[in-house]
């Protein structure tokens, strides 16, 4: 991995992971216009570990104040964790059971296209007006967790089918955010863990400039993109992203035609 590589994928990651336009539908993306695959796990868990980083930077004391009211018995800290709990399961289940079969699809470009038209679909379904709901209901809980369970497929981005879930349940933007990167954390650590079985830290093979680069990017790009996020929730243009989805859904069926 040179300099350059190292940027990009870090900032694809790290912009990608938390805003709504998938961050492993854009790596599938880069890898075929560019014919670069980033094959060394050791990169992907790495990157991992930075855009995690990034979200316990902005959401740790919230983390914090969830597990000590937990562990103190506080009725409302146990309630909250109860529906990430919730929320959290039917991603579990639907990625063992169809883990294969998601795989075998993975990069196939007609099908990544068409999971970016589905994506920007999703987020122009959170147009209206705003929840007023600060914690989820169990339903709501589980709607979410089904919309994060259907983000297993790669171009289907999760925080935007968790975020528009949790808007369209009844919660306000800010709750809504932060209920998703909530939930992200497990998912992102386990993702990490699970490359991390076969990873080897062999800095001298990837190059020690190029992959300290890559996580700076990444967790850099991670805190930046978040914040943006939030801000644009806030503001009630979530959908904005639309848009930008449907291109390069278009774009990448185009693509996939042209190159047969």
């Amino acid at each position: 991995m040179n300099l350059w590589q190292g940027l990009v994928l870090g900032l694809v990651q790290g912009l990608t992971e938390f805003l709504p336009v998938s961050s492993s539908g854009h790596l599938v993306l880069v890898e075929a216009l560019t014919g670069v695959h980033f094959t060394d796990v050791t990169v992907e868990v790495s990157l991992h570990v930075a855009t995690l980083a990034s979200l316990l930077v902005l959401y740790g004391r919230r983390l914090w104040e969830i597990v000590r009211g937990v562990l103190s018995g506080d009725a409302p800290s146990l309630r909250y964790a109860g529906m990430l709990v919730i929320a959290t399961i039917p991603a579990g289940v639907i990625g063992v059971l169809f883990h294969r079969q998601i795989e075998e699809q993975f990069h196939s470009l007609v099908w990544l296209g068409v999971q970016f038209l589905i994506t920007g679909a999703i987020l122009w379904w959170t147009r209206g007006p705003q929840g007023e709901r600060t914690v989820p209901s169990t339903g709501a809980a589980t709607a979410i967790g089904f919309a994060q369970a259907f983000a297993i497929l790669p171009a289907i981005s999760r925080s935007g089918a968790t975020v528009a879930a949790a808007l369209r349940t009844g919660l306000t933007p800010t709750a809504a955010a932060e209920f998703s990167f909530l939930l992200s954390i497990p998912v992102i650590a386990g993702a990490g863990l699970v490359e991390g079985r076969d990873a080897v830290l062999n800095v001298a093979h990837i190059g020690a400039v190029p992959w300290a680069v890559s996580f700076v990017a990444a967790f850099a790009a991670g805190v930046w993109s978040i914040r943006w996020l939030v801000v644009l929730l806030k503001r009630g243009r979530f959908y904005a992203f639309a848009p930008y989805c449907w291109a390069v859904g278009l774009f990448t069926l185009a693509y996939a035609l042209w190159h047969g």
